[in-house]
């Protein structure tokens, strides 16, 4: 969200700064922009830990995302940090645990773990799956390709 209001600012100052002869065609001076002092956006940081799939997903993986950023050792970082803001832009907290009164249905997913540290959306994670249950296997499989597809 705070990188989509930065690019959003910065695009209206290049629009309006692109455009000097408006002001001047209505007769009126151009009105001094001064410096914008917006806060640098931080990337996203986030260390994931997966065990127990029975595949290639185990172990541990950086990940990081902002705006033109996609990198660190997840190997599908791009496609992990287009999952993470489609979920931002949804207003979604992917890393929320499932509420208290959720009622899932009894059924095993298989023992995959995992966990996510290090920071979204400017917040700090730190958040534990698992697929012991419905809410679980659906919490995990909406962080897809964040966490491996089981």
């Amino acid at each position: 969200m705070l990188r989509r209001l930065a690019v959003t600012a910065v695009a209206s100052v290049a629009a309006l700064c692109a455009a000097p002869g408006l002001a001047q065609a209505a007769d009126a001076a151009p009105l001094p922009l001064g410096r914008l002092d917006l806060p640098p956006v931080e990337p996203d940081r986030l260390t994931v830990t997966v065990a127990e799939t029975g595949g290639a997903g185990d172990g541990t993986y950086e990940l990081e995302c902002g705006p033109g950023v996609a990198a660190g050792t997840h190997p599908a970082a791009e496609a992990a940090c287009e999952q993470l803001d489609g979920l931002a832009a949804e207003d979604r907290d992917p890393f929320a645990p499932v509420s208290a009164d959720a009622m899932c249905t009894m059924q095993y997913g298989g023992p995959a773990t995992a966990r996510v540290t290090g920071s979204w959306q400017g917040k700090p994670v730190d958040a534990a799956f698992e697929r012991g249950d419905g809410c679980e296997i659906g919490r995990w499989d909406a962080l897809v390709p964040v966490l491996p597809e089981v």
